[in-house]
């Protein structure tokens, strides 16, 4: 029998999806029919068996334990791998690459939901390695998603007050200050009081902007705010990110929307398969070699002139 292609703790505290594993492989290897061993809760296997192609076997090891007598026959995937970003305070910096490079789960370790093996992370000279969401969220860290998580059945304000509730304890304190984000994303006057399960793509991004400024962070990771939106729609809501940066907001956005970033970002870091490959200013990452080789892709070398001034 031959050596498993992997393995893997999934779920806590590892905390990759098996999104990032398919982002990893190419078809051809994960047809090879070698085994793969994966550690991790049922669950989570499951939705990962649904993935992966059919002549993968998944072997479900109970502990993480009962995978270590062997490490070097078994290569673990890091998410993120020794990565070291320094972001300028004031600045609205880009987080690029392709699917499965670590992006959202650098995020996740950042705002608290996935705990980092090992380093330090330090916003305005507090440690926040180690703290729960809701604690690097008191320290003036705000996040959104890649999928708005509304509560359709609310308001609008309703579902900017929860992100409001952060800093205050009552409604009259809340409320204020969810009025205050709406108005700063464009949403402050009838829209407020709308079912937030009527809104619009664009729409559900504002409010979710909205919630994530209701606490007045003062650095903001937006993960794929422009997802999903046309060329119109993308064009109203870079302005108000920009608007919020010159608000004393630092930004680090997560975006695949190239001709928007290259406009946006003072700065990028370029991520492929969790090891940072570049960074710098967008004139210099988008010539980048390896970025255009890893991401961007050749016919990028040419068009390179004109999508940066």
């Amino acid at each position: 029998m031959t050596d498993p292609l992997l393995a893997l703790t999934m779920g806590d505290p590892a905390g990759v999806g098996p999104e990032v594993i398919v982002g990893a492989w190419t078809q051809a290897e994960l047809h090879a029919g070698r085994r793969l061993l994966v550690v991790g809760h049922p669950e989570i296997l499951r939705r990962a068996a649904r993935l992966w192609a059919s002549p993968v076997e998944i072997v479900e090891i109970a502990s993480p334990e009962e995978a270590r007598p062997s490490p070097a026959l078994l290569p673990c995937l890091k998410a993120v791998d020794d990565v070291t970003l320094s972001v300028p305070e004031g600045v609205i910096y880009g987080i690029i690459g392709p699917n499965g490079a670590g992006k959202t789960t650098l995020f996740n370790v950042l705002n608290g939901f996935l705990a980092a093996d090992k380093g330090s992370m330090r916003f305005a000279d507090t440690e926040i390695g180690g703290l729960k969401p809701h604690q690097v969220c008191a320290c003036g860290v705000g996040r959104t998603f890649q999928v708005v998580r509304s509560f359709p059945r609310m308001t609008v304000l309703e579902n900017v007050v929860i992100g409001a509730f952060v800093g205050s304890k009552t409604d009259d304190e809340a409320v204020p200050l969810a009025y205050e984000a709406l108005e700063r994303v464009g949403l402050a006057d009838q829209q407020a009081r709308a079912l937030a399960g009527g809104l619009t793509t664009k729409q559900l991004r504002l409010m979710e902007l909205a919630r994530a400024l209701a606490p007045r962070p003062k650095l903001l990771l937006l993960d794929e705010t422009l997802a999903g939106l046309g060329h119109d729609e993308l064009e109203d809501i870079l302005p108000i990110i920009r608007q919020v940066n010159r608000e004393s907001v630092t930004i680090v956005i997560i975006e695949h929307t190239m001709h928007a970033m290259v406009k946006l970002a003072d700065y990028f870091s370029v991520l492929d398969h969790g090891r940072l490959i570049a960074s710098g200013t967008p004139a210099d990452v988008v010539r980048n070699p390896a970025v255009i080789e890893a991401y961007l892709g050749k016919k990028w070398m040419h068009r390179a002139k004109d999508q940066v001034a």
